[in-house]
């Protein structure tokens, strides 16, 4: 059953700020009342009549306003250092009475050697929800094809991006992919209690990846490799330690073959193909070029 296809509901986003919930948003505000929440005091959206409603996530009485009411809730979290915002969230969805939770988690999370620190804060996270008593549902993406976009200012200034382990593969995935089946099943009672692993139709290395924008710009590109060294310390230059060593643990099951599944999850639950990274690419090509 599609967005499109059932009664008005009311569905809580958290995250607006983020890059999937507002993606989320178009497949749903024609036919839903919206609500948005984030810690910043303005809407971030183009959709007219979204409610936004800035909310404190250290505070779980600041989200009672918010989700009263919700038939669904949609959670996006993104800082493993500051669990607590899961933890209140979810306290605040009981209170609620949310109808069905839809928790944007990662595919790491089916992977028993997968222990660092992000995938064990996204398994704890989708744990509590499990035996929290709302209907649950868990998307379990694999890595967003928009974390080429870090090698745009690369690629437009030097025509070279890097990469640890470019010759590891990934079935990355489109976030609009992400956005589009999230959508589709919040809400949704045949969806409860089921999990879903999103990947995209190929899986990909650095290097492949950027043969595909050295023939979408017309010009030739390099993917230089970085050694584990260089890699903690670019991802140092962003993140917390921990975060870094986090990432470069990922990268080391990646090169194990720990991401190289692909799935057909996406076309299940949208009735269209997931989208390659080559068009993927193309409608973000104005980063590139």
């Amino acid at each position: 059953m599609t967005a499109t296809a059932t009664a008005s509901r009311h569905i809580v986003l958290t995250g607006a700020t983020g890059q999937i919930a507002p993606l989320v948003v178009r497949h749903l505000a024609a036919h839903h009342r919206v609500t948005l929440t984030s810690r910043t005091p303005r809407p971030v959206t183009g959709h007219p009549g979204i409610r936004h409603v800035a909310c404190d996530y250290d505070a779980p009485g600041s989200l009672a306003d918010a989700f009263s009411g919700a038939d669904a809730l949609f959670v996006v979290t993104n800082d493993p250092t500051r669990p607590e915002h899961d933890r209140n969230i979810l306290r605040a969805a009981v209170d609620a009475s949310v109808g069905h939770i839809v928790k944007l988690s990662a595919a790491a999370v089916r992977d028993s050697a997968a222990k660092d620190l992000v995938t064990e804060w996204q398994r704890v996270n989708e744990e509590r929800i499990m035996r929290s008593g709302i209907p649950w549902t868990m998307i379990q993406p694999r890595l967003f094809m928009s974390h080429a976009l870090a090698w745009a200012s690369g690629i437009r200034e030097r025509g070279v991006a890097h990469a640890l382990h470019p010759h590891s593969r990934n079935a990355c995935i489109a976030p609009e992919d992400i956005a589009e089946a999230s959508a589709r099943v919040l809400g949704e009672a045949a969806h409860h209690f089921r999990s879903y692993e999103l990947t995209g139709p190929q899986s990909l290395t650095a290097h492949d990846q950027c043969a595909v924008l050295a023939e979408l710009l017309g010009r030739p590109l390099v993917c230089r490799e970085l050694s584990r060294e260089e890699a903690h310390a670019s991802y140092a230059r962003r993140y917390s330690t921990a975060m870094a060593d986090a990432l470069v643990a990922s990268a080391e099951r990646q090169l194990a073959g720990a991401k190289a599944r692909t799935t057909d999850t996406v076309e299940r639950l949208t009735g269209r193909p997931a989208t390659t990274f080559a068009r993927w690419a193309a409608g973000h090509r104005d980063r590139f070029a």
